[in-house]
């Protein structure tokens, strides 16, 4: 038995399927096959029922996936408490970032930091707030970078930065003539927010007291950040942007951006990772780094 075969095993189990999991371990489907093949013979039960699509855990060998993935974790963490002993940062490092934001962080901070530490084995997997959580829980990621909200109070979570929150308006949109845009003038029928589910909504909802206008749900029921930008662009309605965005824009696209009225919607932004997390030398290098590239970024 060997610490590669759990690695497989568990991938089939994530997977379901043996071409996925294959591809996830990097190796071929026979090798993770056979390797699979083998292991039940040396336990004495079969683990997966392959004639289910997907392939699922038998009844016996869901005990065996469970100790397999606590086996797994034990072990990553022998590797990290001796690499936090010998003060390196060498070894994988799985961030998981929100999708709003990703694109505006991401960019500032990890190409350079690459460059610098050609050591390190950093990577980015974008994930909603819920699916951050339960992938800390399980040791799927190492850290996650999310904006501040209640039901993180079993993670520790460090600050990284605040933002604002800007309006990003039409040129034929009545707020376009006003300098600062107050929350009492959001009733726009095309208001385009994010669908149920995604914090930077759910903030926004909650802060600025805001219901989803009727028209741009209806026209538009999931959509992104930037597919909103582009259809405001185009002449049609207001939309929301994290103000580390702002930096990334062009001269025409930031005369669409209206900054709100005192008090200004924010979010804070933190990096949060497990209570018995150890490999701090890294995780300060992440904060630190992040602290730098974003301070001449944002307002004051």
């Amino acid at each position: 038995m060997t610490l590669q075969q759990l690695e497989y095993i568990l991938a089939l189990d994530k997977y379901g399927n043996f071409a996925k999991a294959a591809f996830y371990c990097n190796v071929t489907q026979p090798t993770l096959s056979s390797m699979i093949q083998k292991l039940e013979i040396e336990l004495g039960l079969k683990i997966f029922d392959r004639r289910h699509q997907p392939i699922v855990a038998t009844r016996a060998g869901r005990p065996v996936i469970d100790q397999a993935r606590e086996i797994l974790y034990q072990s990553r963490r022998l590797k990290e408490i001796a690499a936090e002993q010998k003060d390196s940062l060498c070894g994988t490092f799985t961030i998981g970032v929100l999708p709003t934001i990703a694109p505006y962080l991401i960019p500032h901070f990890f190409p350079q930091l690459m460059r610098e530490h050609p050591e390190m084995d950093l990577r980015i997997v974008e994930l909603k707030t819920a699916d951050m959580k339960h992938a800390l829980t399980e040791g799927d990621i190492d850290a996650g970078i999310l904006a501040n909200i209640e039901g993180l109070e079993n993670f520790k979570c460090m600050p990284l930065y605040k933002e604002r929150y800007l309006a990003y308006v039409a040129e034929n949109d009545p707020l376009f003539t006003k300098e600062r845009v107050k929350i009492t003038d959001l009733n726009s029928e095309f208001l385009w927010m994010l669908d149920e589910g995604h914090c930077f909504r759910d903030q926004l909802v909650k802060i600025c007291k805001l219901k989803a206008a009727s028209a741009s749900k209806k026209a538009y029921t999931l959509g992104s950040i930037e597919t909103f930008m582009r259809i405001v662009e185009n002449g049609k309605g207001v939309t929301f942007i994290p103000e580390l965005a702002y930096s990334q824009l062009r001269d025409e696209q930031r005369r669409l951006v209206r900054p709100f009225a005192i008090p200004e919607p924010k979010r804070e932004i933190v990096i949060m990772v497990t209570q018995d997390f150890i490999r701090n030398k890294v995780l300060n290098l992440l904060i630190e780094r992040i602290q730098k590239v974003v301070k001449p970024l944002l307002k004051p």
